[in-house]
């Protein structure tokens, strides 16, 4: 039998790299899975009030955000309730699942651009047409996360540049601290003092977190002042959820499909693994993506908007305390969207009776550190001109084919950095 050719590649001769094997699909983790005496022993005061705090956040304002909608598209109160259950459960079973697993604090909630974009829809399509939407588009998220096409893009886009959108979405956070302040001075004047005092004196700020302590300024405030409005007509304790058979329409599809997908891999993604890497972790960007794809088709069994990872509520988990025992509090909010979950028609109308400052302040404040973190790695180094056009771009909040302002900040702001910014884009390749 002939011998090889010296000049030809053996099997032996072929480049490493073609041998190379392939990327997993689901990243490994780091370390050994969390378990229930790890848990025991990291957990703290701090990660638990961060935790506490990342819920009051989602169940406040962005439940706020879904009941409108909801509403304005002729919704029964049943099909709202089913809408909140699902998306808390979802919430608690992500979080708990992938934050033991990494041990890191990745924290799952839903999409609150994705939810304001089917306020239109809902006018002209049905409901059951719209969860067909819901069904589709997590099926579409699970099966581009399996391609591990979405890990290819995020290492491809430069860190600054989802920096800029970051900061762009989180400003308003800022901006509410002022504009709370201003419109409720008795509730939101106190939390801000409170949380002044104590970041500014280490000691007290050892004996009460900075946060916590503002959280506990803002319900005496609330008390106090008499502004707790809960609704005395009542209604449900227990959730139930209902289930809407969904009709799966070319005008449902082509209208929202696509821009629920975006919006989930590259907007609220994108922000969650951003915020999380900005804080010193490494979220395993395709796990999200299969997580998210998966979960969303469980959210579309309650009639309820898609599933993915959030900036602001990890921006919260990770606000304090030691990096490698923040997983405890993604535990923490996890466990809690799992019992409001349960319980969401009765905690929903206990959050929706606290007054808006208390909301904004707490939120506003709560996102201080991570916002200033967001400015810094935008503009600190390289890409600033990206940077800058994605961030104009999304605060201007434009919105072309349904598709939330931070996609288009994002996509301009690289396109010009690459045509702009040339050096700084060879030095990062090595080139």
């Amino acid at each position: 039998m002939p011998k090889p050719a010296d000049n030809l590649p053996t099997r032996e001769s072929a480049p490493a790299a073609a041998r190379a094997p392939r990327e997993p699909l689901l990243e490994r983790a780091e370390q050994r899975p969390a378990g229930i005496r790890d848990l025991l022993r990291d957990v703290g005061g701090v990660y638990a009030s961060n935790g506490v705090i990342g819920l009051v956040f989602s169940a406040s304002g962005p439940i706020a955000v879904t009941l409108a909608v909801g509403a304005a598209g002729g919704l029964s109160q049943a099909e709202m309730a089913s809408w909140v259950c699902g998306i808390f459960l979802s919430a608690g079973l992500a979080t708990i699942v992938m934050s033991l697993l990494y041990r890191q604090p990745l924290g799952f909630a839903w999409s609150i651009p994705g939810t304001v974009l089917l306020g239109p829809s809902l006018q002209h399509l049905s409901f059951p047409e719209v969860v067909g939407a819901f069904f589709v588009s997590g099926v579409l998220v699970l099966a581009l996360g399996a391609t591990g096409v979405v890990r290819r893009i995020m290492a491809a886009i430069p860190m600054p540049i989802v920096m800029a959108m970051v900061a762009a979405v989180f400003l308003r956070f800022g901006t509410d601290i002022v504009s709370s302040t201003q419109a409720n001075p008795v509730v939101a004047g106190p939390m801000v003092l409170v949380f002044v005092l104590l970041a500014a004196v280490p000691a007290l700020g050892r004996r009460i977190p900075p946060v916590l302590g503002t959280l506990i300024a803002g319900v005496i405030a609330v008390a106090a002042s008499g502004q707790f409005a809960l609704d005395a007509a009542g209604g449900p304790v227990l959730a139930t959820p209902v289930f809407t058979a969904p009709e799966f329409t070319w005008a449902a599809q082509l209208e929202l499909v696509v821009p629920l997908a975006i919006t989930v891999l590259i907007v609220q993604n994108g922000q969650g693994v951003a915020v999380l890497r900005s804080a010193g972790h490494r979220p395993p960007v395709n796990a999200f993506a299969l997580a998210s794809g998966g979960f969303s088709i469980l959210n579309a069994c309650f009639g309820a908007v898609s599933a993915c990872v959030t900036g602001p509520t990890n921006a919260l988990l990770t606000s304090s305390g030691e990096k490698h025992r923040q997983y405890t509090a993604a535990v923490v909010y996890g466990f809690l969207s799992l019992l409001f979950a349960l319980f969401a028609p009765t905690l929903t109308r206990f959050m929706l009776a606290t007054p808006e400052a208390f909301v904004l302040a707490l939120g506003g404040i709560a996102m201080l550190k991570a916002l200033q973190q967001a400015f810094v790695t935008a503009f600190a180094t390289k890409f600033t001109l990206g940077a800058l056009v994605t961030f104009v771009v999304t605060i201007s909040g434009l919105d072309l084919f349904n598709i939330h302002a931070a996609f288009w900040g994002i996509l301009i702001g690289y396109g010009v950095s690459r045509l702009m910014e040339r050096t700084d884009h060879s030095a990062a390749s090595g080139h």
